[in-house]
């Protein structure tokens, strides 16, 4: 029932902002170095190809995604479209996996992946995005990767400092929504 009223509303909402649409995302050379920029900064040890790399990554990744997927929209309407069967994929959750995915395959040394996930609160439906930091470090120490909340323009933030949503590690907010804990 919950999820059938959540389709409506998001229909809803999409119909009454149709036209709200997005421009598909672009990133200057600039973003690129700067997010480089920062992640070879989390740790004197990370190789400043790999950050360069990784960089390169989740912005040209973002972009080549968005397109894919036909992202056209404000994150919430695409969710709508994806919810209806309008489109095949675009959840925040396919953002993560893709990008994780993604930059896994360089098989980085001094840079670890994870996947963050914010909790649903009662004003905010769950969130999970990528996220990079140092090897060996936690979640907390590292950049947020997150390309959905923008529709394929990608979002970096340090993880504490990107206070608009709770990071916590995606398995810890599993058991919790599984166990019941959480009451969303």
């Amino acid at each position: 029932m919950t999820r059938r009223l959540f389709a409506l509303w998001a229909t809803l909402a999409a119909l009454a902002l149709g036209g709200c649409a997005t421009t598909q995302p672009t990133a200057s050379q600039s973003d690129i170095d700067n997010l480089a920029q920062a992640i070879q900064s989390l740790d004197p040890k990370v190789d400043p190809t790999e950050a360069q790399e990784a960089a390169t990554i989740a912005y040209t990744y973002s972009q080549q995604l968005a397109q894919e997927w036909r992202v056209t929209d404000p994150a919430i309407i695409h969710n709508a479209k994806v919810i209806n069967g309008f489109r095949e994929r675009g959840l925040c959750n396919d953002w993560a996996q893709a990008m994780t995915t993604r930059l896994r395959q360089e098989n980085f040394r001094t840079l670890d992946l994870h996947w963050a996930t914010s909790p649903p609160t009662e004003l905010r439906i769950i969130h999970h995005s990528a996220l990079i930091s140092a090897k060996g470090d936690s979640m907390y120490d590292g950049i947020i990767l997150d390309p959905w909340r923008n529709s394929g323009a990608l979002v970096w933030a340090p993880t504490l400092e990107d206070t608009r949503y709770n990071w916590r590690p995606r398995l810890e907010v599993r058991e919790e929504l599984l166990s019941g804990k959480l009451p969303y």
